[in-house]
């Protein structure tokens, strides 16, 4: 098939894009032999690049045919495979510096695509921008260019999700990637993680979470022999935290690779939601309270990760090697647990509980006993004032003496 097409992409995103995103638009016209048929079209354009606007004409569709049947015919199908492809070229060869225009307008739009057309997300997957621990603020950064940088044997893109860069800056989840000096993408934005999740691999590189399980670092054959001996070695402190301490309250516990300077943190399973997902869930206001996907991703227990580099957890070790009945070691690593909860970016359960343990800390701290009690409060009955009583005697007296007059 042979077609015209003119193609226009606005400046700023037009206002109604998401709020008519998904619904029939009438954004490109269909013209046949330079006759106008319609612009009535459910897909003409995928609802991501709904932004688009443009004439398309063609010599080779009839005319003599309804405007329902034509959006049927087999030649529709093949414009609109071709035109998409058509618009993702065109982005593409927009220049660095009006790129940046563009992507501060239709990032989200991009993204999505990435999510909605498996056939074209190799295409979206090169136009994608985010901000690295390579970039500076607010600058962005691609993935080809990203991989131009990696390690000569990093096997993963690695990248990490949350509510903004200096947050992820300082997640837990990042620390010994950035020791070690490698780049890790910030996706800061609320449809970045599901985008990244959606794509299996760029440029021949797999994508790693730093919040997820599975994570690897590739430093030899040396550095895998330390870490072995170090599993060897806290095993009494992973068994204790697996049956006694946090039974009830993880998946698993585990020694970790990717902390540096925390003792510990909380990372979600293959399949379960991240500390970013998890947030973003629950403040979906459109997204009802008793919904049972919800319920059960938050019911999901996470692996708790410790750090066998860090005093907290070497001491605890200690103490578990010399009393596994120890109550302090029970405290501390429940303390332990609900601070990796909230440093790995969930919500803790019980908030009144965590507030005890810190009371309970601080009272040990301190050298308050445990049962002390706060002391009682004196109250007072409130007493009618010497002076009120005297106004109301002269009030009295005063009466009488009219009474008398009369």
């Amino acid at each position: 098939v042979t077609f015209k097409s003119l193609l226009f992409i606005p400046k700023v995103q037009p206002s109604e894009s998401f709020n008519r995103y998904g619904t029939k638009s009438d954004n490109i016209k269909l013209y046949v032999r330079r006759v106008f048929i319609t612009d009535e079209f459910n897909d003409m354009m995928p609802s991501y690049l709904n932004f688009i606007r443009g004439v398309v004409d063609s010599d080779d569709l009839p005319l003599n045919v309804s405007r329902e049947t034509l959006q049927q015919h087999k030649l529709i199908k093949v414009i609109k495979k071709k035109l998409v492809r058509k618009a993702l070229d065109m982005i593409k060869k927009i220049d660095k510096g009006d790129y940046e225009k563009f992507w501060a307008e239709f990032s989200t739009n991009i993204k999505l695509g990435v999510m909605e057309d498996p056939s074209n997300r190799s295409r979206l997957a090169k136009l994608l921008r985010f901000q690295s621990s390579h970039t500076k603020d607010k600058e962005v950064t691609s993935l080809a260019e990203y991989v131009t940088r990696m390690k000569p044997k990093q096997e993963h893109i690695f990248f990490l999700a949350g509510p903004g860069r200096a947050e992820v800056e300082k997640s837990p989840f990042v620390e010994r990637l950035l020791a070690r000096g490698y780049e890790v993408l910030y996706l800061t934005e609320a449809v970045d993680e599901y985008s990244i999740s959606a794509l299996p691999e760029f440029d021949g590189k797999k994508f790693q979470n730093a919040a997820r399980e599975g994570f690897t670092l590739t430093e030899g054959e040396d550095a895998k022999t330390k870490f072995d001996e170090l599993k060897t070695t806290f095993e009494p402190l992973v068994k204790w935290l697996n049956d006694v301490a946090l039974k009830d309250d993880i998946a698993r516990a585990q020694i970790s690779e990717r902390l540096s300077n925390s003792p510990c943190a909380l990372v979600a399973n293959m399949y379960g939601w991240t500390g970013n997902m998890e947030r973003l869930a629950m403040s979906n206001a459109h997204q009802k309270s008793d919904d049972p996907q919800r319920s059960y991703y938050l019911s999901q227990k996470k692996i708790l990760e410790v750090n066998p580099r860090h005093p907290l957890i070497r001491e605890l070790l200690r103490r578990v090697e010399g009393d596994a009945e120890d109550p302090v070691a029970k405290d501390m690593a429940v303390m332990m647990f609900r601070t990796a909860t909230l440093r790995s970016g969930y919500m803790l359960q019980e908030t009144s509980g965590f507030a005890d343990s810190i009371e309970r800390m601080m009272r040990q701290t301190l050298g308050i006993d445990l049962d002390e009690k706060p002391e009682e409060e004196e109250f007072f009955e409130e007493e009618e004032s010497q002076d009120a009583q005297d106004d109301g005697g002269e009030e009295a007296e005063e009466i009488d003496a009219d009474h008398d007059e009369l």
